[in-house]
């Protein structure tokens, strides 16, 4: 019997997480916004742009992400204060040294190459496509 990898069904690294549901301030609703949902309402994918926030190192990422959170207008305290943010949220990315997993978890957010869950995808359309053939297109006499 195999055992079954714990992020088959979550492809994203843990190792992100510390960061990505960091709070980045209250929105004017009072509602407590994460790293997730600024990169999300940025229009960036929050996994990729992490992913290459730790590629960058340390001082550039606290550099990229002080610009991204000073583009984001959902939180009024960063108006004033995104630099400050932005410093405190680099400390929670990952080092870019760390294990090989990390490193290999990154290029595969940032390549455009498809994992493991695409080809069971695409095994499991062609199981349905064969299952619809032999049941609706197989049989009848034509009458």
């Amino acid at each position: 019997m195999t055992m079954v990898e714990p992020n088959v069904l979550n492809s994203h690294p843990p190792e992100f997480e510390r960061f990505l549901y960091a709070a980045v301030g209250e929105d004017r609703n009072g509602y407590v916004v994460t790293v997730l949902s600024t990169l999300a309402r940025l229009g960036l994918d929050p996994w990729k742009e992490t992913a290459e926030l730790v590629t960058l190192g340390r001082d550039a990422a606290r550099a990229r992400l002080g610009t991204l959170l000073a583009r984001f207008r959902d939180v009024p305290s960063l108006a004033s204060d995104y630099g400050r943010v932005a410093q405190d949220l680099s400390q929670l990315l990952p080092e870019r040294q760390t294990s090989g997993g990390l490193k290999r978890a990154a290029s595969t957010i940032t390549g455009a190459r498809p994992g493991p869950s695409g080809a069971i995808w695409t095994v499991l359309a062609i199981i349905f496509a064969l299952f619809q053939l032999f049941l609706f297109g197989g049989s009848g006499s034509g009458e």
